[in-house]
């Protein structure tokens, strides 16, 4: 648990660009009043954002996920046997069509949760 925690502060201190764009939008319940976290532990993945009142896991893709889809798609199959729901943009999405992607997000909020 502890090399995770390890793990998560160094990557929340060296975001990517795209990690960037979206934070603002997240931060400080911003979106509808929902409280987000950045690369905070979920048993024994670090997602990029979670929303933990409502199960909402938020990851940004890079050009490597391309190649790790399979991986990808195992660790999101995980995490919604565990009940999450899991949303995943790629970087260019995020750093082109930011609205367009905080809006997705605020959607599937709506759908979770029902405000």
């Amino acid at each position: 648990m502890r090399r995770r925690t390890t793990l998560a502060k160094s990557l929340r201190r060296n975001p990517t660009d795209a990690e960037k764009a979206l934070w603002p939008h997240l931060r400080a319940n911003r979106l509808d009043g929902h409280h987000f976290r950045r690369q905070s532990p979920v048993g024994d993945y670090i997602p990029d954002y979670l929303c933990a009142r409502a199960k909402l896991v938020i990851e940004i893709d890079g050009g490597q996920h391309a190649i790790d889809a399979e991986q990808d798609a195992n660790r999101t199959a995980i995490l919604q046997s565990q009940g999450y729901t899991v949303l995943r943009f790629w970087n260019h999405d995020v750093l082109g069509n930011t609205e367009g992607v905080v809006e997705e997000i605020r959607r599937t909020l709506h759908i979770i949760t029902g405000d």
